[in-house]
């Protein structure tokens, strides 16, 4: 017999490389006449870029109509934005790593004034992070510097060239002014340490009145979330996967790419009827 009504499970989960993947990333071992049938979930620039398998779009679909389902990603709210998930809108969505959340789409206004007051108060400015990054950075190896939302920073790098010992350099530099250093895939995020997925994740809770929480997600950028989270999975890839990441309550699975994402949702939808 269930012990948790359906609509008191939260489900906050990354997007990228969890639930949705670019072509490369889908990783399809198969011989090609086995692969599944994929649904193309993001256009950008008038080309497809990430997809789900048929599989987890129907998974999907059912999680979000057993559970508050809460997309939770370090995307923009304009990246965000492209996505075009399978089943119902979601109510609520976490954007910029936590530094937004989306009610019927619409950032919260007071949410926002809340996390930009506790960066301001905790750490140093973006343009200070900026200006270091900027002299520090080989134009050998960086193709791209951005910002998100005026809230943190990245880098598009060339992996190959990149060296090993600047992104530890870069963490140590940014620490004790209160950022985290994150390397993933072709980028490397710069984030104030009080922007985060699970502080989101738990006022989302609150508003909904959830009183148990599950999560997803395969970067460092989501660690915090999955230990936040009452239970919560991280799929076979990704920098925890790499990085050998482990805790009591999170599940490392074994799938990598798209049939890992079908696994995370599988997960979500028994865990919630329990």
């Amino acid at each position: 017999m269930s012990t948790h009504s359906p609509a008191t499970t939260l489900v906050a989960s990354d997007l990228d490389r969890t639930l949705i993947y670019s072509a490369a990333s889908l990783d399809l071992p198969m011989p090609d006449a086995e692969a599944p049938r994929l649904l193309c979930v993001e256009v950008y620039g008038h080309k497809p870029l990430s997809y789900m398998t048929e599989t987890a779009a129907a998974l999907l679909t059912e999680v979000a109509g057993a559970t508050v389902f809460v997309p939770t990603t370090t995307r923009t709210r304009e990246q965000y934005g492209r996505i075009h998930l399978p089943g119902p809108a979601p109510r609520y969505a976490i954007c910029a790593n936590g530094g937004h959340i989306l009610v019927d789409g619409v950032s919260d206004r007071d949410w926002q004034q809340r996390v930009e007051s506790r960066i301001a108060a905790e750490c140093a400015p973006l343009t200070e992070v900026r200006a270091h990054l900027a002299t520090t950075a080989d134009p050998a190896w960086l193709l791209k510097e951005r910002v998100a939302e005026d809230l943190f920073a990245y880098l598009v790098v060339e992996r190959s060239l990149l060296p090993e010992e600047w992104v530890k350099e870069l963490a140590a530099w940014a620490r004790p002014r209160g950022w985290t250093v994150s390397l993933q895939g072709r980028k490397i995020y710069a984030v104030p340490a009080p922007l985060t997925k699970s502080a989101a994740m738990h006022e989302v809770a609150r508003r909904t009145g959830a009183t148990r929480t599950l999560a997803a997600g395969d970067s460092l950028l989501d660690a915090d979330l999955l230990l936040a989270a009452d239970l919560g999975w991280r799929p076979g890839h990704g920098e925890l996967a790499d990085e050998g990441w482990r805790a009591p309550h999170v599940v490392a699975l074994e799938e990598r790419g798209g049939a890992a994402g079908e696994e995370i949702l599988r997960r979500f939808l028994a865990a919630a009827a329990v």
